[in-house]
């Protein structure tokens, strides 16, 4: 019977398929009102024992950090990258995190033979690519990828809440909150917010 849990299969299946390199790719932030997308790309070692690795979204954020200097020392190679709130506006939100997911797996030496994206979509990836939806929960490597994502992202929240303190970015993380719109409309947007983001708040008030 299959193991639920089992985080290598799709690993172990191209593998078999004589593909040794493949690395997971996801993203942090596509959803929050202000700041950057942050995407990652990890390679790892077949068979890595990383205990407790799953999908970031369902781990806590304690358990987020402990895991992440762990990812970066077993991981054969990695890559983080952002794509910014200008790029989010000129290319739209998806478009963006595909960016930011290109810039991470060309940070990989060696760079990989196949990667797994998660969500639906691999159209604009440089290399071959397969998507696998939900596959920060199926897939080590995705979940890796997420672990980095989404503590990279929330690490760069803090430090805007410290240039920016009215918003409290160190709470809500940039997404829409009703503490967050109530900072927008006391004190209007700041350079970090994404403006197309803000079009339907602005359009009910």
């Amino acid at each position: 019977m299959k193991d639920p849990l089992d985080l290598w299969e799709y690993e172990r299946t191209l593998h078999g398929e004589g593909i040794a390199l493949v690395c997971g790719v996801d993203e942090a932030g596509r959803g929050p009102l202000a700041g950057p997308v942050c995407a990652a790309a990890v390679i790892l070692p077949e068979g890595a024992d990383l205990p407790g690795l799953n999908d970031s979204k369902k781990l806590t954020e304690k358990k987020r950090e402990a895991l992440f200097p762990v990812i970066c020392e077993k991981a054969v190679t990695y890559g983080v990258a952002f794509a910014t709130v200008a790029e989010i506006e000129e290319l739209n939100i998806l478009n963006a995190a595909l960016l930011a997911m290109n810039r991470a797996i060309a940070q990989l030496t060696p760079a990989p033979e196949m990667a797994l994206i998660d969500g639906n979509t691999t159209r604009s990836i440089a290399v071959p690519a397969r998507s696998v939806v939900g596959g920060d929960g199926k897939c080590a490597c995705i979940a890796a990828a997420s672990v980095l994502a989404k503590v990279t992202r929330d690490r760069y929240m803090y430090e805007l809440a410290e240039r920016y303190p009215q918003y409290g970015f160190d709470r809500h993380k940039g997404y829409g909150t009703k503490d967050h719109y109530a900072a927008i409309a006391q004190y209007g947007p700041c350079p970090e917010h994404r403006p197309s983001f803000l079009k339907k708040f602005y359009a009910k008030r």
